[in-house]
């Protein structure tokens, strides 16, 4: 979907952010990267985004994985959740083309992405959080209850999770680390399991994400990867009685992952689905931390009747 560039300075409110005006505006082929720039004490910030789609349905903000960019979101998952809401995708600091320092605690990176919204002018949404995401979303219901109506969560854990993101071990290490990695290959050696199916989603999944030619986002390099593990680690600890902080969350939760997600174990949604008040799980077969990306048109249906529901309930 093509949509216009435009730069949005804020001034003011938390973090600097209280409202948005448009200051230049460009169109072309495949441009649809916004930016907003903050105005703070002592130095500025401004976030990169893309904006799309329209219909009834709140915005959907989307949080991406560890290291991910704009240009890491898959279009068939993206674009058929645009078709009845606006969907936002969003740089956090240092990610792509959002200026500033790369948080190292997820705490830091929910302050910004609170910070973004507010700029924006919007005070609830919906949220699809993938893998880092998923604790970024989580970071913000529990810091501002009013900021999401309903959650999506996707290969991600709560805080205090087991196994979250050790890339050294030796099955991860093994495929990350192979010379022959070109491109894309490593997403779909750690991204999708290595049965003959899931490969085939997975070179489906690298053909789609490359599809984009034009205005892409940077790579993200070293400083952004080290930063945002050190994010995980220190998700990992936590204080007082364990997942504790998940009982006052009492939002319609939708759960998902791959049961062969090797980044961030299934054993963690499990988590999340057991101590949320009100959670639904859904696991893919065959599938592992890119089960979003590998089963699309499941996912985008289901995930769609989950936003259009009313009800205060997760079941849907």
């Amino acid at each position: 979907m093509d949509a216009p560039i435009c730069t949005v300075t804020i001034q003011g409110g938390r973090c600097g952010a209280r409202r948005a005006q448009p200051n230049r505006r460009a169109t072309g082929p495949g441009g649809e990267i916004y930016v907003v720039d903050q105005d703070r004490e002592q130095h500025d910030r401004s976030h990169a985004y893309r904006r799309f789609g329209s219909g009834s349905g709140l915005p959907l903000l989307c949080l991406q994985h560890y290291t991910g960019t704009l240009d890491n979101w898959d279009p068939a998952v993206t674009d058929p959740l645009a078709c009845e809401r606006e969907v936002i995708l969003f740089d956090n600091a240092g990610v792509g083309r959002s200026a500033g320092d790369v948080p190292e605690t997820v705490a830091d990176m929910a302050a910004h992405a609170m910070a973004f919204l507010d700029g924006l002018g919007i005070q609830t949404c919906d949220v699809l959080g993938y893998s880092l995401g998923g604790m970024v979303a989580l970071q913000m219901v529990q810091d501002r209850p009013t900021i999401f109506r309903r959650m999506i969560l996707v290969g991600t854990a709560p805080r205090g999770g087991e196994d979250i993101m050790h890339l050294e071990k030796p099955s991860l290490a093994e495929r990350i680390q192979d010379p022959a990695n070109r491109g894309y290959d490593v997403l779909k050696k750690i991204f999708f399991t290595s049965s003959p199916a899931s490969q085939s989603a997975a070179e489906a999944f690298v053909r789609r994400i490359s599809q984009r030619t034009d205005n892409r986002d940077p790579a993200s390099g070293p400083q952004v990867a080290n930063a945002q593990m050190a994010a995980f680690r220190h998700w990992e600890k936590f204080d007082g009685e364990r997942f504790a902080d998940l009982r006052a969350i009492p939002h319609p939760t939708l759960v998902v992952n791959g049961v062969y997600d090797e980044m961030i174990p299934v054993s963690n949604s499990y988590r999340l689905s057991e101590k949320l008040p009100n959670a639904v799980l859904l696991t893919y077969p065959d599938a592992g931390h890119g089960s979003l990306f590998q089963y699309p048109e499941s996912f985008t249906r289901l995930a769609a009747a989950f936003l259009s529901s009313d009800s205060e309930s997760a079941v849907f």
